[in-house]
């Protein structure tokens, strides 16, 4: 990202500062949205508002280095008085005293370049911290992500343990009628019991799901959501879910491809090794220069002097300096060079280390998302068949037809079905916001276009 975009990046981070400190002060009363959600989790995060401070503090270091590329002036003040004279008597000192003010003027002339290398790895570690920054903004916008999903799938999940429950509720009354009328045996109606106390533990532990979710949304963004979560429109996400459930070897690979060149050019893992690279190859370079001479100048004037016995005087003269060093100790600079080197070779082993763990990371998120966006077509389906088979044996079960053990094995394929439904949703969701993290895109619908062809 470019200076001005990390500019952006801050300036809404504080605008969306403003906008939790007027949230804070009350919970929400309508439902919040998943963009609310991010702009309360950027605006809350201490990590993200350190950084902010780093590129300040790295900027300030950068026009440090600038400044030493400027002339050097400094300002010398003396005063002295004698109580003894030359000929070892004692003398009044307030009849000796003396002083005098001077200013003087030094400019590196030459020094074999290092002032610009040294403002080059300035800037390198300026752009290196935004890049840091950036790639906390995206974690931040992951975790936002990730704390909404959790939310909603615990919820659904919540709901479709309590419609699990309450159909074991009623098996549960049918079989206390019949085995007390004698119809079924005990161990049928055993299983019944049994069945309604798994299906009542299983919605507790839903509940606590969904609790420890809302407390994990809270801390993220500080902020209490008493009314609830926006739910999420999967149908505009049907006709990508479509294409990626059924997309060809050919369009996968075309898909892949159409990524990794995006994430040669944004990713912030890779732009940050490139630029520990462009670090490494400057201080090579610095260190090479350590057998160039250095030569500087220093204007003087003596200024202004006072003494008791002749008053204020001033000196009309001045002089230019020129002072050269020629470093001789080449086994020391030999010794910086080669170290140097190792450390160049290094980076680009980790630049190379960092390309290919990229390439497994985009590998296994787009597997990701086609195996997800297969799920939820191929769970749509079985989730219909399910309830229908439910429904076919609750009907035999209830005229006495079925047993509670073929009862169960109906509801448990239903429960499962339905939970594998939503797990695919939010699974899918999450690995839309992992790919918008490695290709470091703000826009989801940008995202979307390039998943199905159009950018």
């Amino acid at each position: 990202m470019t200076p001005y975009g990390m500019s952006k990046m801050r300036i809404k981070v504080i605008i969306t500062g403003l906008i939790l400190l007027t949230a804070s002060t009350a919970s929400f009363s309508q439902n919040v949205n998943l963009e609310q959600i991010r702009t309360l989790a950027l605006a809350n995060s201490r990590s993200l508002a350190r950084y902010n401070l780093a590129i300040r503090s790295s900027v300030l270091d950068e026009k440090s280095q600038l400044y030493t590329m400027l002339p050097s002036v400094t300002a010398g003040y003396s005063a002295s008085m004698n109580y003894i004279n030359r000929d070892w008597e004692f003398v009044n000192p307030a009849d000796t005293f003396t002083t005098g003010f001077d200013v003087s003027i030094t400019q590196k002339i030459f020094e074999g370049g290092k002032s610009f290398i040294q403002k080059s790895l300035a800037a390198i570690s300026t752009e290196s911290v935004r890049k840091e920054a950036l790639a906390e903004y995206f974690n931040v916008l992951d975790s936002a992500d990730n704390a909404y999903y959790a939310v909603l799938e615990a919820a659904a999940t919540l709901e479709a343990e309590e419609l699990s429950l309450q159909t074991a509720l009623s098996s549960l009354a049918i079989a206390e009628i019949r085995q007390s009328s004698g119809m079924i045996n005990r161990g049928d109606f055993l299983k019944a019991l049994a069945d309604k106390e798994a299906r009542e533990n299983s919605r507790d532990q839903a509940r606590r799901s969904l609790s420890l979710s809302k407390m994990k949304l809270k801390a993220l963004t500080g902020v209490e959501t008493s009314a609830g979560l926006e739910q999420v429109n999967f149908d505009a996400y049907e006709e990508l879910i479509r294409f990626l459930a059924l997309i060809s070897d050919e369009d996968a690979d075309a898909l892949y491809d159409r990524f990794w060149k995006l994430l040669l050019k944004s990713n912030i893992s890779l732009a940050r090794a490139a630029l520990n690279n462009q670090r490494a190859e400057k201080s090579l370079s610095m260190a090479k220069r350590d057998y160039f001479p250095t030569v500087s100048a220093t204007l003087f004037s003596s200024g202004i002097n006072y003494s008791v016995a002749s008053g204020f005087t001033s000196s009309a003269g001045g002089g230019l300096t020129i002072r050269g060093s020629v470093p001789l100790d080449f086994w020391v600079m030999n010794n910086k060079i080669e170290k140097s080197k190792i450390a160049r070779d290094s980076t680009a082993m980790d630049y190379k280390n960092t390309e290919s763990s990229l390439e497994t990371e985009l590998q296994s998120a787009l597997l990701n998302a086609f195996a997800c966006a297969g799920t939820i077509v191929h769970s749509r389906l079985s989730l219909e068949y399910a309830e229908k088979h439910f429904e076919f044996v609750n009907e035999r079960y209830r005229l006495s037809q079925g047993s509670i053990s073929d009862l169960n094995d109906a509801a448990a394929l239903l429960i499962n079905t339905r939970n594998s439904q939503i797990k695919s949703r939010y699974g899918f969701l999450q690995a839309l916001s992992r790919l918008r993290s490695l290709a470091a895109i703000d826009d989801e619908q940008k995202l979307l276009k390039i998943l199905v062809g159009e950018e």
